[in-house]
């Protein structure tokens, strides 16, 4: 059980940043997932470098002095830069494909619940990422929306 969490907490990220392509390069939509994308990716980075400033969550091998199944610098584990990763992909791909976002809400859930199990972050370290991809997301996708019915309503605004 170990190596499966080994893989999940190390490399199945790399399986999510495949399928986002992937459909991305199948969508009729690529502009929009683009656009999505664009904002983000850099404005969950950038409240997740915030975060990180300003919660202090050492690591769990720090905390209880043991090794961990992979090794991992013994800095802040607040928040999980490859959930950040896996559940950002997630959440842009969300609004264009909802066969291919369960998969990578699926696989994100697994490389959080990997990185607990392997001893390099605590609960809320994973739980927070997934929190922040899912507001920004959530942010982007509302005032986007918003955007677009003024716009439709109002040929001025354009």
């Amino acid at each position: 059980m170990d190596t499966l969490f080994i893989f999940g907490a190390k490399y199945l990220w790399i399986a999510s940043v495949l399928i986002a392509v992937y459909v991305f390069w199948r969508s009729g939509r690529r502009i929009s997932m683009i656009k999505f994308g664009i904002f983000l990716f850099p404005i969950s980075l950038i409240i997740a470098k915030v975060a990180n400033h300003i919660i202090n969550n050492p690591r769990p091998f720090v905390v209880e002095n043991f090794t961990p199944l992979i090794s991992h610098a013994a800095d802040n584990g607040f928040p999980s830069d490859h959930v950040l990763l896996v559940s950002a992909l997630a959440a842009v791909v969300t609004p264009f494909s909802r066969k291919w976002s369960l998969v990578l809400w699926f696989i994100t859930i697994f490389v959080a619940i990997s990185r607990v199990e392997t001893g390099v972050h605590h609960a809320a370290d994973v739980i927070g990422s997934i929190i922040i991809s899912i507001l920004v997301a959530g942010m982007i996708y509302f005032f986007s929306k918003n955007k677009s019915n003024a716009a439709d309503s109002n040929p001025e605004y354009k």
